[in-house]
């Protein structure tokens, strides 16, 4: 429980007064494809992740006017994560990018987040933790200039098999608690080692709090994902396929991860 000691617990308020004090847009592009389990980098480690997804079948008209067309686009951003301590890590998204066929290569922004989570998640059966984002974004790239999202993170590891939910909150800092959007996050995976993982993901975006967008124009999508380990190097990749008429019908990601540094003497 050190990690709700009252001097980060008041931290991690204030994060998230931040976040839900003013809030979005629904689902248009998105640059990560992930479910978070709470793993953190080693004090003192950094890391680095790519993140690439593309749209073979995808929507053919933007969220808003002059956005991205999701229809055969490539989405990536770099992500470089330190950790702090042994139950808070920083990350900086830089840069975020794009490669479609009405733009051509684009910079669609960067972010910085904030993870806290239980120390050695990955060692005991329950975890917890929660992400928070603050995003600067290119006109293309989103309607507002900036947004933020909070990321719960619920999880059981229980033998082989993991279960976790992130039930996210993004938010366009307009119109108030309840304008929040709910984009819920979930995974079900089973590990034939530690280093050999198949998992079904679903990636939801159910609208604003105040008012659910109809079933038919919410966007759900489920995934089939492997993850394994090649030397260093942590990979995971898989397919999406849409479950409504407003969610891209095909999706592809690869996510590749590794430590830059070792981890530092005590």
């Amino acid at each position: 429980m050190a990690l709700f000691s009252s001097p980060k617990l008041h931290l991690m308020a204030a994060l998230a007064f931040a976040l839900l004090a003013g809030p979005v847009a629904a689902l248009a592009q998105t640059d990560e494809i992930q479910v978070y389990d709470g793993e953190l980098a080693e004090k003192g480690v950094f890391n680095l992740t790519i993140h690439n997804n593309f749209t073979p079948k995808g929507l053919r008209e933007a969220a808003f006017p002059g956005g991205l067309v999701n229809d055969k686009n490539l989405n990536g951003v770099a992500e470089w994560a330190y950790g702090v301590n042994d139950w808070f890590e920083a990350g900086l998204y830089l840069p975020l990018y794009s490669v479609s066929a009405s733009r051509g290569a684009t910079i669609n922004g960067g972010k910085v987040r904030f993870l806290f989570a239980r120390p050695d998640a990955a060692k005991h059966k329950f975890f917890y933790g929660a992400n928070f984002e603050f995003s600067l974004n290119s006109k293309h790239w989103d309607d507002r200039r900036f947004t933020s999202e909070i990321r719960p993170i619920i999880g059981w590891h229980l033998k082989d098999v993991d279960l976790i939910v992130n039930p996210i909150l993004d938010n366009s800092w307009y119109g108030g608690i309840k304008s929040l959007d709910f984009a819920p996050a979930s995974r079900a995976a089973y590990n034939f080692n530690p280093k050999l993982a198949v998992a079904v993901e679903e990636y939801s975006d159910y609208g604003r709090l105040r008012d659910f967008v109809p079933a038919k124009d919410q966007w759900h999508q489920l995934w089939g994902v492997l993850d394994f380990e090649a030397g260093s190097v942590k990979i995971e990749t898989g397919i999406g396929f849409g479950l409504t008429s407003s969610t891209d019908k095909v999706s592809l990601k690869l996510i590749l991860s590794r430590d830059l540094n070792s981890k530092k003497p005590n």
